[in-house]
């Protein structure tokens, strides 16, 4: 059996959803898709799909649509996100309510995740059907269950550490999770393996997430690709300020309060006071260890799927680039 390097899968799946034309009549409702899915990204999702797929089979090109149908949905969250936002720039790009409008921001959303489910469906061998249904559906509410805690803690300053790693889990990790299980079961995978790729999904898409939670305080932006601080500034229920509240002494507690009531502040300024209490609590640190803690397990868990070891070794380079940004 054929194995297939993520470079590979990346430009036939980036191949693939550039042909599958969107548009047709009335055209101001499907550009907007055309606009969002031609924006780029990493492709995270529909590679680690066909990559889990690859485990098992090689004709990676039978389950395209699957994985173009994770990725469509994918994009409908963040057209939805950046509304609820207000955001002004998707990938250096205006985003689709600024470029258009609201309310074709929300209806072109709505095709996308029609589409989503079209496309999830389309091919899908018979025998297959209920399970990948069911994985996918249940991963798609759960990304807005996830979305609604976040909001929800936007109001909250009493948000605990389990309560913040759940949503992320349900904001991130489901749909990573999801996108391994559908290609396992796809490839034929016994129910014990796709649960453990599943699982493995899980686990690395709460050390990814944590490790942004990082990288946003602590990575070099011209690495990093954006400007560092902007959760401080937002005063975002991180992992980091999380456990700076609840580890910080008296003082250091007091400081960083203060900096979280603030109306009106210097950047600049907010981001170092922050950061320094950050750094006297021990915070990166313990971020530190949590992401290294949560990748150490989903490499365990990549370890009991019951295919020939040699056969992990992309997913695990895969993962392991996804991790290893510069700091």
């Amino acid at each position: 059996m054929k194995q297939y390097q993520d470079k590979h899968i990346l430009e036939q799946i980036q191949e693939y959803i550039g042909k599958l034309g969107y548009t047709h009549e009335p055209e101001n409702l499907y550009k907007p898709i055309e606009y969002v899915l031609g924006l780029g990204g990493k492709r995270i999702r529909p590679v680690l799909m066909l990559m889990a797929y690859n485990l098992y089979k090689d004709d990676l090109e039978t389950i395209f649509k699957q994985a173009a149908a994770i990725e469509t949905y994918h994009n409908f969250t963040l057209l939805h996100d950046d509304l609820m936002d207000n955001a002004d720039m998707r990938r250096n790009r205006p985003t689709v309510h600024k470029k258009w409008d609201k309310n074709t921001a929300i209806l072109s959303g709505d095709a996308m995740l029609i589409l989503s489910y079209k496309l999830m469906m389309e091919s899908c061998p018979p025998e297959h059907i209920t399970e990948v249904m069911t994985t996918f559906s249940k991963a798609a509410l759960e990304v807005c269950d996830g979305q609604q805690w976040d909001m929800e803690f936007e109001k909250r300053n009493d948000v605990s550490v389990n309560e913040y790693m759940n949503m992320i889990c349900l904001k991130t990790s489901v749909l990573l999770a999801a996108s391994l299980k559908i290609g396992a079961i796809l490839g034929g995978a016994t129910k014990e393996d796709a649960d453990r790729l599943y699982n493995f999904g899980i686990k690395m898409g709460l050390a990814f997430q944590l490790q942004d939670d990082y990288l946003d305080v602590y990575a070099d932006s011209s690495v990093f690709g954006k400007n560092i601080g902007g959760d401080i500034c937002s005063n975002k229920k991180t992992f980091m300020l999380i456990t700076a509240l609840n580890k910080a002494g008296e003082k250091d507690k007091a400081e960083l309060q203060k900096w979280i009531d603030a109306e009106s502040f210097d950047s600049t300024e907010k981001i170092k006071a922050v950061t320094q209490i950050y750094n006297n609590v021990g915070v990166p640190a313990i971020c530190m260890e949590k992401i290294n803690s949560l990748y150490s397990e989903g490499l365990n868990i990549l370890n009991e799927v019951s295919v020939d070891d040699n056969l992990k070794n992309n997913l695990r380079d895969f993962t392991a680039k996804l991790m290893n940004r510069v700091l």
